[in-house]
This record gives C-alpha cells, structure tokens and sequence, in this order.
C-alpha cells in the first residue's frame, strides 16, 4: 500500500470514527435529557418508575429516531450521485410523499387488523412508485434533467400533499388523528418488535446502498464514460431507487413525513470528509443519526412537558439550507453557461 492509499484508508477510519462517537454522545445526551431527570443508580438497578422510564420510553424512541436518521441521511446520500443532482433527497424528489399518501390511504381505509402490517407495506409500494414516476417524468430527450427533477418532486408533493387533505377530509374522524401525525412526521415510542421488523428493513436498505458506493463513485463520470469502465448506471440507479425506497416506506410507516435530513447532513459531511462514497455512505449513517436524534431531542425538552413534532425542527434547519443551495447551484450552472 503506497502513501496516498495509507492516508486515504486512515482519513476514512477517523472520519468514521469521528461520526460515530457524534451519534453515541446525542444518543447518550437524548437518553438522559428529558422533563424528569433519571437517577441511573436506579435504572442500572433495575427498579422503580426511572428504570420503566428508561428502558420503554427513551430507549426505544431514541432508538427509532436513531435508525430513521440513518436511513433517511443514506438516502439522500447515494440519491445524490446517483442523479447527478445536488439538491435530491427522499422528500424533494417525491419519495417521501409518494410513501405518505399510500400510508395516509391504509391508514384511513383499511381493517386495523391489518394495519400493523399493512402500512409499512403500501408506504413502500407508494415510494418505490413516486420513485419511478419522478425519475420519469423528469427525463429530457432520454437523459435526467437534475432541475426537471426537482420541479417533478416538488409538484408531486404538492399534489400527494392534497390528496391527503382530501383523505383525511372523507375519512372516519377516528382516524384523522393518525392521518394528521403522518402528516406533521413525530417520532414516538414504539413496541420492541415494530423496531425489530423496522431495523431489519433499515438494514437491508443501506447495505444495498452501501454496496453501490463505487458505482456511485464512478457515476459523476457521466454514463457514456462510466459505461466505458463497464458501469451500468441503469442498474445502479435502479438500485438506489429501490434501497431508498425501502428505507423511505420503513420511515414512513413508523413517523411520518420528516424532511431534509436527507439533504443536510450528506452537504455537510461531503464539506468535511470529501465526496468519496465509500466514506461518505457508511459516514451518513452516523451523521444522520445523530442529526435526527438531537432534533428529537430538542423537540420534546425545549417547551417541555409540551413535544413538538420533530418534523418542525428538521424542517426549520433544512429549509434555509436548501434555499443556500439552490442559490449556489443556480449560480454555477448561470457561470458555466447554457
């Protein structure tokens, strides 16, 4: 191993380590942080009301919020090269919206028998569709227009945002609060098995999305290039597509529509450890982890004992960072010329 490779290999050991030890001090900061403060000889005990406090509600809801951070964060990760677009994440190019309006119609219309199963079911069907309806939609002349595709994205959420309304206007009023919480996107406590079956779903999303970090690599080059080297950029896409929208559908299910993460924390890794995927991947995991689980935290202490939907706060960091990179990219695209 030559010079430059020993200090690839070692910047992206202590990038990964970095990202990680960030996710284990938000995750140990969110456990302890809240409107009751825990005495840990009591939980460590495993006895009295601390000990029921945290081990079956803060465990499992920063546990949640831990993995749909990941997910979302990878998402937007490998949707990014994949597309060639800079400012594609699950909720701006459809994904999202796709998932929660086929969440919203389980929920309002179908048996709650089969709801358990049910949602997480048609939030995949409905991501995986909107998937492919956006990167459709948004061809030019055969190839992805990355600003086509935004315009698609975010008309499709305009419209999956008013069938919802419509949804939830016609359905049972027992059932418009679930519709509303899909709608706000919250992360709350959720049975150990709904996080077993969950994670399992996250697991097999981000290793498919792992396993195309070359590809993605090899992406920027542009298809006619990267199909030179003997990259099939159909397939990939394909891939990350399919990745994504089991993750999105996952996340969905389980906290409604919770926005940008999937944007921010891969701009903000990209601008500390590079571009390199295999990195930048696996980097997103931690790093989106630790943005959604410090966002929920804020949520439920900063007006406490009163929680705010976490939906609210990733969206006031996002959105302003979203608008910063329109902007830029809209001013590089301008200089490089039509």
């Amino acid at each position: 191993m030559n010079g430059a490779a020993r200090l690839t290999a070692s910047r992206r050991r202590w990038g990964l380590a970095l990202c990680a030890a960030v996710a284990l001090a938000c995750a140990v900061l969110a456990l302890l942080v809240g409107s009751v403060e825990l005495d840990l000889g009591a939980v460590m005990a495993g006895v009295g009301p601390d000990d029921t406090i945290f081990w079956k509600l803060r465990l499992p809801r920063v546990a949640l919020a831990a993995m749909v951070g990941a997910g979302l964060a990878v998402s937007g990760a490998a949707l990014q090269p994949a597309l060639r677009n800079p400012l594609a994440s699950p909720d701006i190019i459809g994904v999202s919206g796709g998932a929660a309006l086929a969440a919203v119609l389980a929920l309002a219309w179908m048996p709650a028998w089969a709801s358990t199963a049910g949602v997480p079911l048609f939030a995949f069907v409905g991501a995986g569709a909107a998937a492919a309806f956006v990167y459709r939609a948004s061809l030019v002349n055969g190839r992805l227009d990355p600003y086509t595709q935004i315009l698609v994205g975010v008309v499709f959420n305009t419209f999956c945002a008013s069938l919802i309304l419509l949804v939830n206007a016609l359905a049972d009023a027992s059932r418009t609060r679930s519709i509303v919480f899909w709608m706000m996107g919250g992360v709350s406590v959720q049975p150990w098995p709904s996080l077993a079956l969950a994670g399992s779903l996250f697991a097999v999303g981000i290793v498919m999305l792992m396993g195309q970090a070359r590809s993605l690599n090899l992406s920027g080059l542009g298809d006619d290039t990267a199909a030179s080297l003997g990259f099939d950029a159909g397939r990939c896409r394909a891939t990350v597509f399919a990745a994504s929208a089991l993750v999105v559908g996952a996340s969905v299910a389980l906290t409604g529509v919770i926005t940008f993460v999937g944007l921010v924390v891969p701009h903000l890794l990209r601008r500390l450890l590079g571009s390199d995927n295999r990195l930048l991947l696996p980097a997103s995991v931690f790093g989106g982890a630790a943005f959604l689980v410090a966002s929920d935290t804020i949520a439920r202490w900063v007006l406490a004992p009163v929680e705010l939907p976490v939906g609210a706060i990733t969206a006031m960091t996002g959105g302003p960072f979203f608008l910063y990179l329109l902007r830029r990219h809209g001013r590089a695209r301008a200089e490089d010329g039509p």
